[in-house]
């Protein structure tokens, strides 16, 4: 007896089962349609993706080796068009290659690029308050104090290992300036943090010592 009954509960589990696709065979063919389509599409980005960074590498290559070469055509347009290309890695070399080899003379240009890498890439946490640092310092030169502060404070106000150089950027700027009890300050700073660079506060208290001792 329970043998048949367990022979019946199956035989309807099963036409139950049956049913559901008979009923819903349209929508699960379109389900089944659809996820192939999300898992063919994701492999094919992704393969994508990777063909552009090897593009890129190889275009960022190339422009280098051919300016240390002394052919220097077309290198400017090239490497302002990789940091548009907003790519995590590449895009700040593009950059920093420009700065470094005083290719782009143009403030307000080298700025905006900054601001495509700081506000529009999609960079990692800490690579993000670097390409900060690195605009704090390109402008350190010749910007106002107001400006200069404003540019580093998402570094400075947050607990980034890029904090003391921030900081210290700043110290040597008002030293520079001759605004003492400012650039003591923030040497002092440096002191206090507990990630901070242990090079530079090691010479953040020589200066202290040095240049502010009774």
């Amino acid at each position: 007896m329970d043998e048949e009954i367990a022979i019946i509960d199956r035989t309807t589990r099963n036409e139950k089962i049956k049913n559901f696709f008979i009923d819903y065979k349209k929508e699960l063919i379109i389900f089944f349609s659809i996820l192939i389509l999300i898992l063919f599409s994701y492999f094919i980005y992704g393969d994508i993706q990777e063909k552009n960074k090897k593009e890129l590498a190889n275009r960022y290559n190339l422009l280098t080796i051919n300016f240390i070469s002394g052919n220097t055509i077309n290198t400017e347009k090239e490497l302002i068009l990789m940091v548009e290309d907003k790519d995590k890695t590449y895009s700040p070399l593009a950059l920093y290659f420009l700065i470094d080899n005083n290719i782009i003379e143009e403030k307000i240009l080298i700025n905006e690029l900054f601001d495509i890498l700081i506000d529009e890439t999609s960079l990692e946490k800490e690579i993000r308050n670097l390409v900060i640092y690195k605009k704090g310092l390109f402008n350190s030169d010749f910007s106002t104090e107001n400006e200069l502060i404003t540019i580093l404070n998402p570094v400075i106000n947050s607990e980034s290992i890029w904090k003391s150089h921030a900081l210290n950027l700043l110290a040597e700027y008002f030293y520079f300036k001759n605004e003492k009890q400012k650039a003591k300050e923030f040497f002092e700073k440096i002191l206090i943090l507990e990630n901070g660079n242990r090079t530079l506060k090691l010479e953040a208290q020589k200066r202290l010592n040095r240049d502010f001792g009774d």
